[in-house]
């Protein structure tokens, strides 16, 4: 099974940070579960003091991902919930969010260094 790794990025109201950071320390723990279960692996939030969220997680699918959230009761009840908190939304923040692109991965770097493995060997080996 590959990953996709996404990185996005929210803006929160300044006014709300301290709320937001409240509710994040302790998530509905039927929202955690229904997260991991459509695919939502590693997942983290990191916040700025100006209210810049950044988002990281990885999933196989992006998009179903997403769709497999937003066919969930939590989900509807969780983004109603949380839309308040950020600026310029048109949709909810699950979906609504900047997408960043990848431009460097230590790990997938490293691999391209590695050389093949070889399968053969030869007699005194």
């Amino acid at each position: 099974m590959s990953l996709v790794r996404v990185c996005f990025t929210l803006q929160l109201k300044v006014e709300c940070i301290e709320e937001y950071k409240h509710r994040h320390a302790a998530v509905w723990p039927e929202m955690l579960v229904t997260l991991k279960a459509a695919g939502w692996h590693n997942y983290s939030l990191f916040l700025r003091p100006d209210g810049l969220l950044i988002g990281y997680f990885e999933t196989t699918s992006l998009h179903q991902a997403q769709a497999q959230m937003a066919a969930t009761d939590v989900n509807a009840r969780w983004q109603a919930d949380m839309a308040g908190f950020f600026e310029d939304l048109d949709g909810a923040p699950d979906e609504d969010f900047a997408q960043l692109d990848e431009v460097f991965n230590l790990e997938d770097q490293l691999a391209a260094l590695a050389p093949a493995p070889n399968h053969f060997t030869t007699k005194g080996d």
